[in-house]
């Protein structure tokens, strides 16, 4: 996903593969977070990263090197180049208050907004502009919101 413009974005978020070793491309000015998804794992600004970690936090125009713990990793990744987001584990129950709240889950599992229910299928993004102020709840097929993130974001 770019918003608003795959071309002029201010989020974007995505996951990918990491097939080898070698450097992220640089973001100046963009903040990045990054979270394994798939796969071993792998090392950045020598901090392993994998499967179950909370997202690593940085700034894109660092560029880290990367190096593969075992073979090929999938990762979660969000880049903000404009406005105020916070990634948070969804293992809580999140009352939005920004214009736009987002929830990215690996594993699946049941989204709850107020009265509505969701079922999600693994690494799927639910994304809701403008959302109700009403409770957020998401459950992950361990009972848990594990594995799963609350993206909330203000664009202005």
């Amino acid at each position: 996903m770019a918003w608003p413009h795959a071309h002029d974005w201010a989020l974007r978020i995505s996951v990918g593969r990491v097939e080898r070793d070698g450097p992220f491309s640089a973001f100046p000015g963009v903040h990045r977070w990054l979270a394994v998804v798939g796969g071993a794992g792998l090392r950045l600004f020598d901090w392993p990263q994998s499967l179950g970690d909370e997202p690593l936090r940085f700034e894109g125009g660092l560029a880290p090197e990367a190096t593969l713990i075992k073979g090929e990793t999938e990762v979660f990744n969000v880049m903000e180049r404009r406005g105020n987001l916070e990634v948070e584990s969804a293992s809580h129950v999140l009352l939005p208050r920004t214009p736009w709240v987002g929830l990215f889950t690996v594993e699946g599992g049941l989204l709850e907004h107020g009265h509505r229910a969701m079922p999600l299928a693994p690494l799927t993004l639910a994304w809701c502009e403008a959302p109700a102020t009403q409770s957020c709840v998401f459950t992950g097929p361990d009972a848990t919101g594990s594995h799963a993130w609350w993206l909330t974001w203000n664009p202005d």
